[in-house]
């Protein structure tokens, strides 16, 4: 049976190293998640979020707009955050309603402040190799991976999936810790033969239980990024019970990469209130 990877050990590690970071702050972080519409998945997202921000005791607030919320009416409040020099961190919770644009909104959310890594500064910068916030997945995901010693550098790595959230910044970090990387997507042609090449596999594929043991390298390391609800029951992207029986460490759904997403984001919280402090005015 395969090493489990539990997120929750990994991510207290970063709340300890995280509280280090706060104390030696002379002011309080404080996180803005704006959240629109009603979207159940969404709103658990928010209150944990919330909740994790009370533990460590930072402070944090939600503004709950509709989701018939007009853009201007959004950018107008993203404004008002951005100016607002007692705000550290803000996040738009996605998925947005089918008018307003991620993009859009991303690049109206002032760079400095983008703990989520999205704006296209932040993206161009993990692009060059110099991540001032990188997306908190998979942040996470390198830091259970170096948690857990697990070799990077020199390792094949597979990533199965091309989202700006998780595939393609999940593929530049493992580039930049020197493994030599193939991304996977929905038009490439026989995954299962690259995968099955993969030292590190990383599944976002965003389908229930999709990979089986005939896409595992015997020994390798598989992270499992995917969450569904199914028969009642959370899984992942990967059929745990047949990978288990050829990988070396497998991450678990729940409690592997989650609990990594929200760590990353009080670290990316805590970074963004120490490069504004002083504020500029």
């Amino acid at each position: 049976m395969s090493l489990i990877l539990d997120g929750k050990i990994v991510a207290e590690s970063v709340y300890a190293r995280v509280q280090e970071e706060i104390a030696s702050l002379p002011i309080q972080p404080k996180l803005t998640v704006v959240l629109v519409g009603e979207d159940p998945a969404s709103q658990t997202y928010v209150k944990s979020k919330a909740n994790r921000c009370e533990k460590l005791g930072l402070q944090s607030e939600t503004i709950r707009l509709p989701a018939t919320v007009l853009e201007n009416e959004l950018y107008s409040v993203l404004e008002t955050l951005n100016e607002d020099v007692g705000v550290h961190g803000i996040l738009v919770q996605l998925p947005l309603p089918n008018h307003l644009s991620k993009y859009e909104v991303a690049r109206r959310i002032s760079p400095v402040k983008d703990v989520d890594g999205l704006h296209p500064e932040n993206a161009g910068l993990l692009l060059q190799g110099r991540p001032r916030f990188a997306p908190c997945t998979p942040a996470g995901v390198i830091e259970m991976l170096d948690f857990y010693k697990i070799p990077i550098e020199g390792r094949h790595a597979v990533v199965i999936g091309r989202s700006e959230i998780v595939g393609k910044p999940a593929a530049q970090l493992l580039l930049q810790r020197n493994a030599t990387v193939t991304v996977c997507h929905s038009r490439t042609v026989a995954t299962e033969s690259l995968t099955a090449l993969a030292d590190i596999l990383v599944v976002a594929m965003g389908k229930p239980e999709s990979v089986d043991r005939t896409w595992v390298k015997p020994g390798a390391t598989v992270i499992d990024v995917g969450i569904h609800r199914v028969g009642g029951k959370l899984v992942g992207d990967v059929h745990t019970e047949s990978v288990h029986e050829v990988a070396s460490a497998i991450s678990p759904v729940p409690g592997g990469v989650g609990p990594m997403t929200i760590a990353m984001l009080m670290q990316n919280l805590v970074r963004a209130a120490r490069l504004q402090y002083p504020p500029s005015n």
